[in-house]
């Protein structure tokens, strides 16, 4: 499975070298050949709208956490209670805690769960629509500045540090998306 994985990724490197060649041979690109690269994650991270974002989001994240908590405290009380009681508790009593402590358990674990999957898809939503506007702002730039090809940094091997247009897209984005 990793093997394959591991060839499919060359294969799509390879191909990125071989599209990136095709363009700089055509006459097209050859025309105006300005290459330019972007950190779309750290630009995203460093525009205000993101970090207002999660600003909001970490102060959710804390209130939740704070919650998870108390009731995490309360099913180890009920658990320390059963524990020290079990000797001398009546069986059918014994029976009932055991039984309301497991449900508290299991409430317990599909509220983290629930939380857990609540923030990822949050967070998700914010960052999707962060990227989908610096996408927008990166094309502008792209026109602007007459720049015939901008790829992530994550598909590069080596670039020039001048071709890196990522503090100028945030710079763009924040002035665009005050």
């Amino acid at each position: 499975m990793k093997q394959s994985f591991f060839f499919k990724n060359i294969f799509f490197q390879a191909f990125l070298v071989f599209l990136i060649f095709f363009c700089l041979t055509s006459s097209a690109f050859a025309a105006s050949g300005r290459i330019g690269f972007i950190n779309l994650q750290k630009a995203v991270a460093n525009t205000k709208e993101w970090k207002k974002q999660l600003s909001g989001f970490k102060q959710q994240f804390k209130q939740a956490q704070t919650l998870i908590a108390a009731r995490e405290k309360k099913i180890k009380s009920m658990y320390e209670e059963i524990t020290k009681q079990s000797f001398v508790l009546d069986p059918a009593l014994k029976k009932s805690k055991e039984e309301r402590f497991r449900k508290e358990k299991v409430e317990f674990e599909r509220f983290v769960q629930d939380k857990n999957e609540e923030f990822g898809r949050k967070e998700k939503e914010i960052t999707e629509k962060i990227i989908a506007k610096m996408i927008k702002v990166v094309r502008k730039i792209g026109a602007e500045k007459k720049i015939s090809l901008i790829m992530d940094e994550k598909t590069l091997i080596y670039s020039d540090s001048g071709l890196d247009i990522t503090d100028i897209a945030v710079k763009t984005y924040d002035r665009i998306y005050k």
